[in-house]
């Protein structure tokens, strides 16, 4: 999947963005399913932008800069949904602290420990922002309505399989430092 084509499904659900609206989008609630660098999202506003998948328009403001804010056109729209149809390429872990965890027995166990304590953290404090966005999107609903929604089913499964993903990492990550820490002379 092209960074392109997370940007166009975050435009489609939020209607229009600016670079900076999408940023925090990519740290926060879109980070479930696809992570990429300011710089990254900017590079990449500028292609769409230059291809006619996007349009740009300034909005003025009087106590700060000026921004731009992007929406998908309908050549967008259309590359989007011939996206979908496509077979998805097969997810690949390539995980740099599962090779330290595969090498402590060699290794600083104590620093592989620190390791994964920082992993249980980090994926404690998404579960804990996921599980709030969650709550915000029930509202007085229940799953099944939000899953029926029109706007929301489709970000919401993507929201449930961030919440399944993180809640493996703390799960993962309690398994595993007592088993660590044992190798801590």
């Amino acid at each position: 999947m092209a960074l392109r084509h997370a940007i166009s499904s975050t435009l489609l659900v939020l209607g229009e963005a600016s670079g900076y609206d999408l940023s925090k989008e990519f740290d926060g609630a879109r980070a479930n399913f696809w992570v990429a660098t300011p710089q990254q999202l900017y590079r990449e506003l500028e292609r769409m932008e230059s291809d006619g998948v996007i349009v740009a328009r300034t909005v003025e403001q009087e106590k700060r800069p000026n921004k731009r804010v992007f929406r998908l056109t309908d050549a967008g729209c259309a590359e989007l949904a011939a996206f979908t149809a496509e077979a998805p390429r097969a997810t690949a872990i390539r995980d740099e602290l599962m090779v330290q965890v595969q090498a402590v027995e060699v290794g600083d166990p104590a620093a592989v420990c620190d390791a994964v304590s920082a992993l249980r953290d980090a994926a404690a404090a998404k579960l804990a922002y996921y599980e709030r966005i969650e709550r915000t999107w029930l509202g007085d609903r229940g799953r099944a309505e939000l899953l029926a929604d029109v706007h929301l089913g489709g970000p919401y499964l993507t929201l449930l399989r961030g919440l399944s993903f993180e809640r493996e990492n703390v799960a993962w990550a309690e398994l595993a430092l007592p088993v660590l820490r044992a190798r801590i002379a």
